[in-house]
């Protein structure tokens, strides 16, 4: 089954302030210990929410684009990885690694 592990951030986070080289260290063991296993089949780092298009269908059958994200939150998802796990609970492993490499919130979501 395959699982989407997603890292938040705040709407204020600044990578240039908040990352140092330790965690981009640790990511990166993170993400040479998911290939070593095989989990790993995705992985991607996304730009601020303020860089997103936001698509909408309108009642004339026409579609609506505006600046910025979809949903108005005080998080946004900064990047995520598409994993491919025996069960959820080997997937909330990674899930709890990613935490703690990303020092981040994260989310562990099966696809359909």
């Amino acid at each position: 089954m395959k699982y989407l592990i997603a890292i938040h951030h705040p709407d204020n986070y600044d990578p240039a302030v908040s990352e140092d080289a330790t965690m981009a260290h640790a990511i990166d063991v993170l993400n040479d210990e998911m290939v070593a296993a095989g989990v790993r089949k995705f992985v991607g780092g996304l730009h601020p929410p303020g860089s997103a298009k936001s698509l909408r269908a309108q009642p004339d059958g026409k579609v609506l684009v505006t600046d910025g994200p979809y949903l108005k939150t005080s998080e946004h998802v900064a990047g995520f990885w598409v994993l491919e796990a025996a069960s959820l609970d080997e997937a909330l492993a990674w899930g709890r690694k990613a935490v703690v490499a990303c020092r981040a919130p994260v989310e562990v979501r099966p696809f359909h």
